[in-house]
């Protein structure tokens, strides 16, 4: 009866012992994702409406996450001007989201998924000595990662898949019934823009200057374009300009400013008379 107990109390000791290893290894399990509590903080968005005049941390970080997907090319100022506006339209167009320029719940909510590896690089609002957005283009880039595929440039020129994508944007919102010579024509003149010291030395940047482009005001920009406005774009990157140089178009039958018809006119291809 003595064995009998003591082989009761040595199980009891033992099956004691295993549940309370069993608790111990519970709780550091638990305890291990404590240790990234200390990973780095990043940005994210307010719960407000960011629109255009805005100024602050959300538009700073607007323009970081555009610039990190090659949508924004001018300098990151936190000032919501032109061409943040043009920027957050183009994005909007590519995302499949209504094209107002308002940044709102949807588009913040696109743009952060998108952009889940972007981390600020300049300074934030308060430390940045820039100016006014809408002054200028900067140099700009590509800030993205190198998984961004959709970013390599694999042209002569060295311009990204989205540079040439808003180009063949801006050839078909402008010239989609125009002779294919005529959409080279109007590609080439973009390209001539980006090399003048007189305009910005982006596509985008030379397309969204307020009050270059038509489609740009009409929204006809945001139109999907076909393959041939895409094979006119690249027909210009490759070297062909139609228009012999020139920086200027327009449609006689149209045209509302008495200032165009003073540029020297060069050739007219299809409706439009291309000039210097």
């Amino acid at each position: 009866m003595r064995k009998i107990n003591l082989w009761i109390l040595a199980g009891v000791i033992l099956l004691s012992a295993s549940s309370y290893r069993l608790i111990l290894m519970a709780n550091e399990e638990k305890a291990e994702p404590r240790i990234e509590q200390n990973a780095e903080a990043v940005p994210t968005f307010s719960q407000n409406i960011v629109t255009s005049g805005a100024y602050g941390q959300d538009v700073y970080e607007l323009q970081g996450r555009l610039k990190y997907l090659g949508y924004y090319y001018g300098k990151i100022d936190s000032h919501f001007g032109p061409k943040t506006l043009g920027s957050v339209k183009w994005f909007q167009s590519e995302f499949g989201i209504q094209v107002d320029g308002v940044v709102g719940p949807k588009t913040k909510l696109k743009l952060y998924n998108a952009t889940k590896d972007w981390r600020p690089t300049e300074p934030g609002p308060g430390q940045a000595t820039g100016g006014n957005s809408s002054s200028g283009t900067t140099s700009g880039g590509n800030n993205g990662s190198s998984g961004n595929n959709n970013m390599g440039s694999t042209n002569s020129l060295g311009l990204t898949e989205n540079e040439i994508k808003i180009m063949a944007n801006a050839v078909y919102g402008e010239a989609r019934g125009e002779p294919f010579e005529g959409q080279v024509a109007v590609a080439a003149v973009i390209l001539n823009r980006v090399e003048s010291p007189q305009f910005p030395n982006t596509p985008s940047g030379v397309i969204f200057q307020p009050g270059a482009f038509t489609a740009v005001a009409d929204g006809q920009i945001y139109l999907e374009p076909n393959e041939q406005a895409r094979k006119a774009v690249m027909q210009a990157i490759d070297g062909w300009d139609p228009s012999g140089g020139c920086l200027y178009y327009f449609n006689p039958k149209t045209a509302t400013s008495k200032w165009i018809w003073s540029r020297p006119q060069v050739k007219t291809i299809g409706q439009h008379i291309f000039c210097m």
